[in-house]
């Protein structure tokens, strides 16, 4: 058997794989090595995976595990794969970045650019075997355009200094039962606030009809597909590259999946098509690693 894992920093989706290609599927919190321990990592796959998945152990060894995650940097996996090896003592622990997990997952073995737009958001450019350009996310402080925790963010800062309204800022304050304190302490002094803030941002879903909250929204992928998408298509001189156009772009996340008629129209009005829209990869993943997985009795 193999485990392969896609994680965010909200959620970890974990698949379970026989080699009769039949597979269980598991949600735990999200893993992230630049805001958890090696320890509290442990912790959270010990007491939220193990009492999911233990039951079914018995069919057989676990000899490989997959994982892609957020955060995962060369500097920080060994951390992670640390973490999985004292809970897995006899599998091969493999470690790779979430944009890794999002090209295969999407695109399996085609040429593509791969685009991740979840709590945080990635991108890269996929040659069918591995990634060949990668504009780097920087995470939601500093970049993490697209992403859900940039997008509460800007919702929140706009809420705030009175830029969307008296009547959407009371609807977000009814809703939330939030004050501006509570936000202050929450982004500023809790740990997660990437989480935290993506959390506010199904305000906007929930009021896309709103042209306030249209456009802060438009705006957003605006700035993804300006500061991140349109670098694969144009040379070190900025030069626009003949054949790339022709490139499938595919996106993974839920902010993609549920915002998916406004990153269309973005999409559309900059020139850019999209390939396919997911969730998470798991899916996509399972094909790819099917042949990785190999009988076992014990």
């Amino acid at each position: 058997m193999i485990i392969i894992a896609d994680s965010g920093s909200t959620k970890t989706h974990w698949c379970l794989m026989a080699a009769n290609g039949q597979s269980s599927d598991f949600m735990t919190d999200g893993i992230n090595p630049f805001y958890q321990t090696q320890d509290a990592m442990r912790n959270s796959i010990v007491n939220q995976l193990l009492p999911q998945m233990g039951h079914l152990m018995w069919a057989g060894t676990v000899t490989k595990v997959f994982f892609y995650g957020a955060g995962c940097t060369p500097e920080k996996s060994p951390y992670v794969a640390r973490a999985l090896q004292g809970i897995f003592k006899d599998a091969e622990v493999i470690v790779e970045p979430d944009i890794v997990g999002a090209a295969r997952g999407l695109l399996q073995h085609k040429k593509g650019v791969a685009c991740i737009l979840g709590t945080g958001s990635n991108s890269c450019l996929y040659d069918g075997e591995q990634i060949v350009k990668n504009v780097p996310s920087l995470g939601f402080i500093l970049g993490d355009e697209g992403g859900g925790a940039v997008l509460g963010k800007r919702l929140v800062a706009d809420i705030f200094k009175n830029q969307l309204g008296s009547e959407l800022k009371q609807q977000f304050i009814d809703e939330f039962g939030l004050t501006q304190a509570d936000v202050i302490e929450h982004v500023y002094r809790q740990p997660f606030p990437n989480r935290y803030l993506a959390g506010l941002s199904k305000f906007c879903a929930e009021h896309i009809d709103n042209k306030r909250i249209y456009d802060l929204v438009y705006d957003h992928f605006t700035e993804f597909v300006v500061r991140n998408l349109e670098q694969y298509y144009q040379d070190e001189n900025d030069v626009e590259i003949e054949d790339t156009k022709s490139l499938p772009v595919g996106f993974i996340g839920g902010i993609a999946y549920y915002y998916r008629p406004v990153l269309q129209q973005v999409l559309d009005d900059m020139g850019f098509s999209i390939s396919r829209i997911m969730v998470d990869p798991i899916e996509g993943l399972k094909e790819y690693h099917r042949t990785d997985v190999t009988p076992t009795t014990e």
